[in-house]
């Protein structure tokens, strides 16, 4: 890469499942620090983590603790980014916010750059971005080339979400449901409404008033802003599964334009950000296990709908801790400060 400068980033939640991918992907895409400040809770406070070769002490937040930082990216829940993200931008920080505090804010961009990275302010004028949910995510990176190519009348889409999507509780609760269950042992539910070890649940969040939890909410809403398409018709379904990480999506797209398998394929396959995997004589898609520590976002099964031609089916698979919140972040703040990565 050939950065105009070495950047001061700051990382909000670095303890957490996605603070800590945060720093991973910063040292693997060789993103250009010049120095790093780590914040967390006062329980892991002058705790170590390490950062290419050096160990960086995790401090707590407090005021003015942005002050002389480029960037600050959030990964602590909605409370904290409600509070200390503004005071991140006051400071002259750009703040790229992990949570859901701001996503619906009509004045705040919730950006997937392959999506519309082109409304990203440039790197003099700081600002508060929102980083998408997980799986709004990838189901939008899929979308944006048909919607180009053919038009979007209506989408559906049921997920089906690992545990890490609910953090590190998350993926300790499976694996200790799993031992229990096996060794003929009872272990209690806490992060998940009922046991997660051999279920499906379907339920991610809580439910409103007309059925809906807050997980198929996010997508709905968030798929319409960050596509700018407000009447477009979307409808969710989301279930957590006991798989350890990466989300799956069966999505249901109906064109307004009439098209073949062929073109489907070669406009998917010409996006950015995406894979496909294409072999359904040998059981070539993507899947959970696979794409796992990947970047980007796989596509398979892609097929049309016997009973209606407009309407086409296809499986969409991207690592949720990676694509679904750090390695997006990442790619808002490369976008904004124009940085080129080495090919």
């Amino acid at each position: 890469m050939s950065p105009t400068k070495l950047l001061s980033v700051g990382v909000v939640g670095a303890t957490g499942m996605v603070g800590t991918e945060f720093i991973k992907i910063l040292e693997e895409r060789r993103f250009p620090v010049e120095e790093l400040r780590l914040f967390a809770s006062q329980d892991s406070k002058g705790i170590t983590l390490g950062f290419r070769g050096q160990q960086v002490e995790v401090q707590t937040l407090f005021e003015g603790c942005f002050k002389g930082l480029d960037l600050v990216f959030f990964s602590s829940g909605d409370e904290i980014s409600r509070d200390w993200a503004p005071r991140a931008v006051k400071d002259g920080a750009f703040a790229i916010d992990n949570s859901a505090a701001f996503r619906m804010n009509a004045e705040i961009l919730l950006c997937v750059p392959e999506v519309n990275g082109s409304l990203l302010p440039s790197s003099n004028k700081p600002a508060l971005i929102a980083n998408p949910n997980c799986s709004t995510i990838q189901l939008v990176v899929a979308l944006k080339p048909l919607r180009d190519a053919f038009g979007l009348e209506d989408v559906r889409v049921a997920s089906y979400q690992s545990v890490s999507g609910a953090g590190k509780a998350g993926v300790d609760e499976l694996q200790q449901n799993t031992f229990a269950l096996l060794n003929n042992k009872t272990s209690e539910a806490k992060t998940f409404p009922h046991q997660i070890a051999f279920n499906n649940i379907p339920q991610i969040g809580s439910f409103d008033e007309t059925g809906f939890c807050s997980e198929e909410n996010k997508i709905m809403n968030e798929t319409r802003k960050i596509m700018s398409e407000p009447k477009l018709r979307v409808s969710a379904f989301t279930v957590r599964t006991p798989t350890l990480n990466g989300h799956s999506e069966a999505v249901w797209v109906t064109l307004k334009k009439k098209t073949t398998r062929n073109e489907i394929l070669s406009v998917l396959r010409s996006a950015g950000g995406l894979t496909v995997k294409e072999g359904i004589s040998n059981s070539d898609y993507p899947m959970s296990s696979t794409v796992s520590g990947k970047d980007g976002v796989y596509v398979g099964r892609i097929h049309q709908d016997t009973q209606d031609p407009l309407t086409w089916l296809m499986w969409v698979v991207a690592d949720n801790i990676r694509k679904g919140a750090a390695t997006n972040g990442l790619q808002i703040a490369e976008q904004i400060f124009d940085i080129r990565r080495a090919t």
